[in-house]
């Protein structure tokens, strides 16, 4: 592992891919591993791509990841895929519309199967940038699977959120309506060649002009360990809010990609400049530590909870004798004793 590490923060492929599949399974040299690269991450521009399923987003992270490469930097890409019913992998769909991009040193493509997670990324998402991050990427891409109105966990895991739009996928009211709008940093049209792409550049500025796009205030969601909201935090962002551009592509064509680098690698400025990236990354790790401490939690409870003590509970519920919030109490409790008995039996060995 020690190796497989050394070779990953020279830039070898393969250690990464290794490393890659390592994460995804969830083994324990992923965990040693992550912890050896960790110093080491930090440095790359993370860009997220999301937006509705058939507006073009592999072929936009595409034509953007061409861009990026002509301006001599390179591009990590993490594409995430629906899981296949059968094999439980990737469907690996994106790596087909990216094509172009085989055969290029300066650009790595992993494709990850969402395996049930919901929120248009894998669970394994934020450890897979991590590792591209550290392999000394300049930029990671990240890719959502085809994402509705209330996937937004890529706004928690990117520096930059691009939501993508294209014609013909609704109406004005139903594009003013889509939560996913918010979290957008940057409004591509995708498909812009098409007659019908000005109706929903004019649909995209009109909700803008109204106000309801607030893309900025990440932190202002209650805090995941406190609970708290973050304006109480004493680092409040400097200076004017950012003003989400609207920017218009036909990614078959690369047309209108060096104008979406344009605008990403402004916004990252806008992000330095204001103070809005330590915040990000700040909100980013409290986010992180919370789910890992659910994760790891609810592992340790299961492991002190026996399948009959729950079921148990669940008849208990079925009959009405007691209500959830008295059983979640009760199982509480009982694994905080069989806990405690635990820890004393090994001190008394």
């Amino acid at each position: 592992m020690k190796d497989l590490v050394s070779e990953l923060l020279a830039g070898s492929p393969r250690a990464l891919a290794r490393l890659l599949t390592y994460i995804e399974n969830g083994s324990d040299e992923a965990t040693s591993a992550l912890a050896r690269i960790y110093p080491h991450t930090g440095r790359a521009h993370l860009v997220g791509v999301t937006g509705a399923p058939g507006t073009g987003k592999s072929t936009l992270v595409n034509s953007l990841a061409k861009a990026y490469r002509a301006a001599g930097q390179t591009v990590g890409i993490v594409a995430v895929d629906p899981t296949s019913p059968f094999s439980g992998g990737a469907v690996l769909g994106d790596r087909i519309r990216m094509r172009d991009l085989t055969g290029d040193r300066g650009v790595f493509i992993r494709s990850m199967a969402t395996r049930g997670s919901l929120g248009g990324l894998a669970r394994t998402t934020g450890d897979a940038v991590r590792a591209l991050d550290a392999a000394g990427y300049d930029v990671v891409l990240i890719e959502t699977v085809g994402a509705g109105q209330s996937e937004i966990d890529i706004a928690r895991e990117a520096q930059t959120t691009v939501v993508v739009e294209a014609p013909g996928l609704g109406d004005d009211i139903q594009t003013i309506k889509a939560g996913i709008l918010e979290i957008a940093d940057i409004l591509v049209v995708n498909k812009a060649d098409r007659p019908d792409a000005q109706n929903t550049v004019r649909a995209l500025r009109a909700m803008l002009d109204l106000g309801t796009n607030r893309p900025h205030n990440r932190w202002h969601e209650a805090r995941p360990l406190t609970g708290h909201p973050a304006p109480e935090h004493p680092e409040e962002p400097e200076g004017e809010p950012w003003q989400t551009p609207v920017v218009q592509t036909a990614a078959i064509n690369d047309t209108g990609a060096d104008a979406l680098l344009t605008a990403i690698n402004e916004h990252r400025a806008f992000l330095r400049r204001s103070r809005r990236l330590q915040l990000w990354e700040r909100h980013r790790l409290e986010r992180d530590l919370s789910t890992r401490l659910q994760d790891a939690l609810l592992a340790d409870f299961l492991r002190h909870i026996s399948r009959e003590k729950l079921e148990s509970t669940v008849n208990r519920l079925a009959s009405r004798d007691i209500d959830p919030n008295t059983a979640v109490r009760q199982l509480l409790t009982y694994w905080q004793d069989n806990r405690d008995s635990h820890v004393q039996t090994q001190y008394q060995e």
